[in-house]
């Protein structure tokens, strides 16, 4: 009998448990990559999502193939692509790792589970990160988290007594409907460029990681840029987790530490938030606290839509940042905050129309993350505190020099440094804005007030922190397994700035 592997968003063979277990049942492995058009016809897929996984699969095929396995790839519906195999191979197992993903690949997964029921086929999912399926509660989380970190990464096998068998053309970007988006400086995908990147932040670049990380110019150096290899799982997070906790010693030694027991609360609080998707899949398309249901209007202003989008706002820093993104694909995690609380509440456009083009725009989209974070900076969580951040300010405290606003506004080269983050405030605005670069779309002080005062009045309604209660019961982080029956506090100031770009 044959064993299907179906690697998903796993694309390795080291610490990879699903493979282990494959192995373990005897008999071949059909190990398996399903190309699903459909996942990306999705609102928030893009091409340079896409080529990353084009770049990532190489790799694991020829790993694959150093050990007699083969990676088949397949373009079609999962079920349909699973049955034909099935059929072919005399399939008895469907192995994989758990997916917290978004509402597409949940529902995906729910058909994929029923055609196994009824085709007799068992389907082991495996646990791959700190996420707990079926978790009821958070007290003890954290310490099952850490036990999972802390055992071994699992060793790749020598042997795969693998299938090998035709695999479908991989399909181009445009043959699945995925257009160019801008990119032109992308991140290069596969677990070779992972491995690179993970030693080349443990070896020097990390060494200024906690001061650099708030700078979109300095912690695009100073930030590890592993996060689209933990979305596509080139790399795994507890090998990482375990590599940075061996280099601590040494940059104890060379008084970096501090850098890396940051990295490595940041590699925490990611799975924190994954869970919250896992345990609540609607919060990438409903309010976590209802309340704020129709808060803003679900048709987002389409000018002022557009003009974010483009970075074409008339704010400098949200104009640079956005420019950055879409020629980039990766955004520091102060920033990502910022253009979204920029895009909630200045611009007073609903969280899931501007979510869906950030996911869209970031190479390293992971859904348990960013919905999580759209809704913690867009106010509609019910148990964050309000950060309502000042694009100007901003600018100024994390671009002091104007370097990173001058590298992407290059029509604002001519106005002096003290108002470049305001340059309505400078005498020559007058044959600048609305000709080479707009004019503010919003008044950022009053658009802020407004906004401020709008959530406020929600969150004052009757009936409305009996619900935040039970939000904080289910979602809020506790400190340790101590923690069980004390009264939960609010999270610390500052946690709901965490973005989690590495």
């Amino acid at each position: 009998m044959t064993t299907i592997l179906w690697f998903k968003r796993d694309l390795r063979i080291e610490d990879h448990p699903a493979l282990a277990h494959a192995v373990t049942l005897g008999g071949p492995v059909l190990c398996l990559y399903v190309v699903e058009p459909e996942l990306w016809r999705q609102q928030d897929a893009s091409a340079r999502q896409y080529d990353f996984l084009r770049q990532s699969l190489p790799g694991l095929r020829e790993a694959l193939r150093r050990r007699g396995a083969d990676l088949v790839l397949r373009v079609g519906d999962a079920v349909e692509v699973l049955e034909g195999l099935a059929g072919q191979y005399a399939v008895d197992h469907l192995v994989s790792h758990e997916e917290t993903g978004n509402g597409w690949t949940y529902s995906r997964d729910k058909r994929v589970a029923g055609w196994a029921r009824a085709r007799g086929i068992r389907w082991t999912e495996l646990r791959q990160c700190g996420v707990v399926r079926g978790l009821t509660a958070r007290e003890g989380w954290q310490r099952a988290r850490n036990g999972f970190m802390g055992q071994a990464p699992v060793i790749a096998p020598d042997h795969v007594e693998g299938i090998r068998c035709d695999s479908d053309p991989m399909p181009a970007a445009a043959d699945l409907g995925l257009m160019p988006d801008g990119i032109v400086d992308a991140q290069p995908g596969g677990r070779r460029a992972g491995l690179r990147c993970l030693d080349s932040f443990l070896d020097h670049r990390g060494q200024h990681y906690r001061r650099a990380m708030s700078s979109p110019l300095e912690g695009a150096t100073a930030c590890s840029r592993l996060s689209p290899h933990f979305a596509f799982g080139t790399l795994s997070v507890r090998e990482v987790v375990q590599a940075t906790k061996a280099r601590q010693e040494v940059g104890r030694k060379a008084g970096w530490s501090g850098s890396l027991k940051s990295f490595q609360a940041r590699l925490a609080w990611r799975d924190h938030f994954m869970q919250k998707l896992e345990d609540q899949p609607d919060i990438e398309h409903r309010c976590l606290h209802p309340a704020f249901e129709g808060l803003r209007p679900m048709e987002p202003d389409a000018a002022r839509l557009a003009a974010w989008q483009r970075g074409e706002t008339g704010l400098p820093f949200v104009d640079a940042c956005m420019r950055s993104l879409t020629a980039t694909g990766w955004l520091n995690f102060r920033m990502r905050a910022m253009v979204m609380s920029v895009a909630s509440y200045h611009l007073w456009l609903d969280w899931r129309a501007t979510g869906r083009h950030l996911a869209r725009m970031f190479t390293d989209y992971e859904p348990g993350i960013h919905w999580s974070q759209v809704q913690m900076q867009s106010g509609t969580t019910g148990m964050n505190t309000l950060r309502i951040y000042n694009p100007v300010k901003q600018g100024l405290d994390q671009d002091p020099t104007g370097a990173f606003t001058r590298a992407w506004l290059p029509e604002l080269a001519e106005v002096p440094d003290r108002f470049l983050q305001e340059p309505w405030k400078w005498q020559g605005a007058g044959r600048l804005l609305g000709q080479a670069y707009p004019a503010p779309i919003v008044d950022v002080q009053m658009a802020a007030r407004a906004a401020r005062e709008a959530v406020w009045a929600v969150r004052q309604q009757d009936g409305f922190r009996p619900v935040a209660r039970r939000i904080v019961k289910k979602h809020a982080s506790r400190k340790s397994p101590r923690a069980r029956g004390r009264q939960v506090k609010q999270p610390a100031k500052g946690a709901d700035q965490l973005s989690f770009d590495f």
